[in-house]
């Protein structure tokens, strides 16, 4: 439950750093917020990693939440265009996430006990 609340405190702290940054443009002021809301980004989903969620799967949720998210507010707050195709493109991107995410499960419970996550051997090579 933790990283995912992590996680959405990541995606959260991008798509405000990607909104400030448009607001930015008439309130340099608003720099601020994006150096501070992506650099908590960073870290927010470095603990993510940490806390056991797999990169694809992490990465692959953040950046297609992030983008979904960021298109809807940017229509919101900036009226910016949002056609019925961008909208399909978003929900095919999250789709497809979702299928990443499916796919990391049913590899995580069929890998044998002790085997669930690859760790670095000194060699250089990741050992399973």
């Amino acid at each position: 439950m933790r990283k995912w609340l992590l996680l959405a405190a990541a995606i959260s702290c991008e798509v405000t750093a990607s909104l400030s940054l448009k607001g930015a443009l008439d309130a340099p002021a608003l720099y601020a917020i994006v150096v501070i809301g992506y650099a908590a980004s960073f870290v927010l989903l470095a603990l993510v990693l940490r806390a056991g969620l797999p990169l694809g799967v992490a990465y692959g949720i953040w950046g297609a939440l992030g983008v979904a998210l960021t298109a809807l507010l940017s229509a919101l707050l900036f009226a910016e265009p949002l056609t019925a195709l961008m909208g399909l493109g978003m929900v095919l991107i999250i789709g497809g996430v979702l299928l990443v995410e499916l796919g990391s499960q049913r590899a995580h419970d069929r890998a044998p006990r002790g085997q669930e996550r690859a760790q670095p051997s000194g060699t250089g090579q990741v050992s399973a």
